[in-house]
């Protein structure tokens, strides 16, 4: 699956909620400008990810590298936009980062096989 980077002020971070017993999800905000309308874009961070907000402050601008998740149930269909890293844009801010998702069972849960390595922060 295709990642994608975007760039935008943090405006809103959401409380890590529950899902199941196992499985937990949170969601942010950014505002992005595009041309006279910004456009206001939600993002999901899950499980061990929750936590990558949590560094930066809203107002802050930031970089979402993420993937698309689509879904059906019930006849309806979803579509999630699941942020696996997140940094400052400001120039040499470190980033706070996690591993692009693994492919198999659903792209939430890293493996060894897709860490990048010390040197190259590189999703592919």
């Amino acid at each position: 699956m295709t990642s994608f980077e975007i760039e935008g002020k943090l405006i809103k971070k959401f409380d890590v909620e529950s899902k199941t017993s196992s499985f937990q999800a949170r969601e942010f905000v950014i505002e992005v400008a595009d041309g006279n309308y910004p456009q206001f874009v939600k993002f999901q961070l899950v499980q061990e990810r929750c936590s990558l907000i949590d560094a930066f402050q809203e107002g802050e601008p930031i970089k979402v590298h993420f993937d698309l998740r689509g879904r059906e149930w019930q006849g309806k269909y979803f579509t999630n936009l699941n942020a696996w890293r997140v940094e400052k844009v400001a120039v040499g801010a470190s980033p706070v980062a996690a591993p692009p998702p693994a492919e198999a069972g659903g792209g939430y849960f890293p493996s060894a096989d897709n860490e990048p390595a010390a040197d190259d922060d590189l999703p592919f």
